[in-house]
């Protein structure tokens, strides 16, 4: 992965882990008055190093990504607050990405999570239906 390809080994291994694995990360993007926010998001860390997520329609982040692309990407922390990884990348709406529902890497690893909040994976592709990809450009642990 590119993103990680400048770490020591033990740490590239770390961090690539926790970038499939982690089911929360917390977005922060910047309101139009320099306010940041940072909301709790499910994404997907792509083959193609892009991270994907998504939303609901009509969410302040949407507004703010229009206004302000730039965004980062934080797995909490684990233990005593130690193993943090912060990624800082432009973010985009995407509606050229299929649904939700029509990704097998994102519903393999949140169908568990969707059954259990949404019921079916239709049901959150339609709630969630707004497509975000983040193409990083900067990684700090």
């Amino acid at each position: 992965m590119e993103l990680t390809s400048h770490l020591p080994p033990v740490d590239r291994e770390r961090v690539e882990d926790r970038l499939r694995h982690n089911l929360i990360a917390w977005l922060t993007t910047v309101e139009p008055d320099g306010q940041p926010v940072s909301v709790p998001v499910w994404f997907l860390m792509r083959e193609d190093g892009t991270i994907l997520l998504y939303t609901q329609p009509k969410k302040e982040k949407l507004r703010n990504i229009a206004d302000n692309p730039k965004v980062s990407l934080v797995l909490d922390v684990t233990d005593i607050g130690r193993n943090v990884v912060r990624i800082e990348g432009l973010a985009r709406h995407a509606p050229d990405q299929s649904a939700a529902d029509q990704q097998p890497a994102y519903l393999a690893k949140y169908t568990e999570r969707i059954g259990a909040l949404f019921g079916t994976p239709e049901r959150f592709a339609e709630l969630f239906s707004a497509a975000l990809v983040i193409t990083p450009t900067r990684l700090r642990i």
